[in-house]
C-alpha cells in the first residue's frame, strides 16, 4: 500500500510511517503546513493508470479519485472530440501527450533521431499540434527514439535538435510547450536521451522559451540518481515532473526512492507545476493512491 501520510489539523505534525518493511528506514515528520498551502499538485497519467477500465471510462475515474488533471501517451485513435467531451464532463484539465512514436510494433518510441524520417516527424507535429489545441493541453513531449544504427552520433545530435527547433517553433505559433524527457536505458536501451545533463545540453543549445524538460524522478534514479541535485540543477529548463518508485516503477513507497525527501526538495525548489502520477500500480489505481497526501 505504500506510505500514508497522516494529517491532524494545522500546525500539528504530519508523521509519514512505513507500510511496506524496506519503504523507508523509519518514519519522518513533516509540518503540516508541507501539504496544506504548499501542497503539491498531482495529475494522473491515464494511459498506464485507471487501465481497469477502457480508455475513454479513465477520465471518470481520475475524478473520482481526487484528481483534477490528467495527462496521457497516444490519444489519436480516439477522436479529439469525444476526449474533449469526457474532461468536460469530468471537470478535468490535460496537462500533457505525446506526439506519435513511429510505429512502435517496428520498434520505433520516437522518431526525432531519423534523419531520413523528417518528413514523417513534421506530419506527426503538426498532428500533436492538432490535438493540443483541440484540448486546451499546454505541453507536446516529444520522443526522441532510438537512432538507426548507421547513423553516426554527430548526425544523430543535429538531427534531434533541428526536430526540436522545429517542433518548437510550430508550437509557439499556437502558444505550445514542447518537452523532452530522458529515458533509463535499462528500460529503453539505445534511446539517444537518457541523461539530465543531455537534456540541459540541448535545452542550452536550442534556447527557445517553450523547450522543457520533462523530469520524470523514476528515469533519473534509473540513470543516475541524484534526485534533488539533479532537479536543482534543470530546475530553470523544466517544465513537467513525473514520478514512480524504483525498482518496478511502481506507486511511491513500493521502492527504494525515499518520496518524503523528493516532494520536499520539490516543493523547496519553487517548482509551481503539476507532478504526473506516471506509475504502474502495484495494486488496484484507486488502492494505489493512499501514499497521496489529500
Amino acid at each position: 500500500m505504500g506510505w500514508r501520510s497522516r494529517m491532524a489539523d494545522r500546525g500539528t505534525a504530519i508523521t509519514v510511517e512505513p507500510l511496506l518493511q524496506n519503504s523507508f528506514a523509519a518514519s519522518r515528520s513533516y509540518s503540516a503546513s508541507h501539504y496544506t498551502s504548499a501542497m503539491l499538485k498531482f495529475s494522473a497519467n491515464i494511459s498506464i493508470l485507471f487501465t481497469e477500465v477502457p480508455f475513454m471510462q479513465r477520465f471518470d475515474m481520475a475524478a473520482r479519485a481526487g484528481f483534477k488533471a490528467v495527462e496521457f501517451w497516444f490519444p489519436y485513435e480516439f477522436a479529439s472530440a469525444d476526449i474533449r467531451a469526457e474532461l468536460t464532463r469530468n471537470n478535468l484539465q490535460l496537462i500533457g501527450l505525446n506526439a506519435p512514436p513511429g510505429t512502435v510494433s517496428a520498434g520505433d518510441w520516437g522518431i526525432a533521431v531519423h534523419a531520413l524520417r523528417q518528413t514523417e516527424f513534421r506530419e506527426s507535429i503538426a498532428l500533436a499540434l492538432d490535438y493540443a489545441n483541440a484540448l486546451s493541453c499546454g505541453n507536446v513531449h516529444v520522443m526522441a527514439g532510438v537512432p538507426p544504427a548507421e547513423q553516426s552520433a554527430e548526425t544523430t545530435e543535429q538531427v534531434y535538435q533541428d526536430n526540436i527547433r522545429f517542433a518548437a517553433e510550430q508550437a509557439a505559433l499556437v502558444g505550445k510547450t514542447i518537452l523532452i524527457e530522458p529515458l533509463n536505458p535499462v528500460d529503453r536501451p539505445g534511446y539517444w536521451l537518457s541523461t539530465q545533463a543531455h537534456a540541459r545540453a540541448i535545452a542550452t543549445a536550442i534556447a527557445l522559451p517553450n523547450v522543457k524538460i520533462m523530469f520524470d524522478v523514476y528515469h533519473v534514479q534509473m540513470t543516475e540518481g541524484r534526485i534533488a541535485a539533479n532537479l536543482q540543477a534543470s530546475l530553470p529548463h523544466i517544465g513537467h515532473i513525473q514520478i514512480a518508485d524504483m525498482p518496478g516503477r511502481g506507486e511511491p513507497g513500493t521502492g527504494e526512492i525515499n518520496f518524503p525527501f523528493v516532494f520536499e526538495a520539490i516543493r523547496r525548489s519553487g517548482y509551481a507545476g503539476w507532478v504526473g502520477c506516471e506509475y504502474k500500480p502495484s495494486v488496484g489505481s484507486e488502492h494505489s493512491l493512499a501514499w497521496m497526501p489529500r
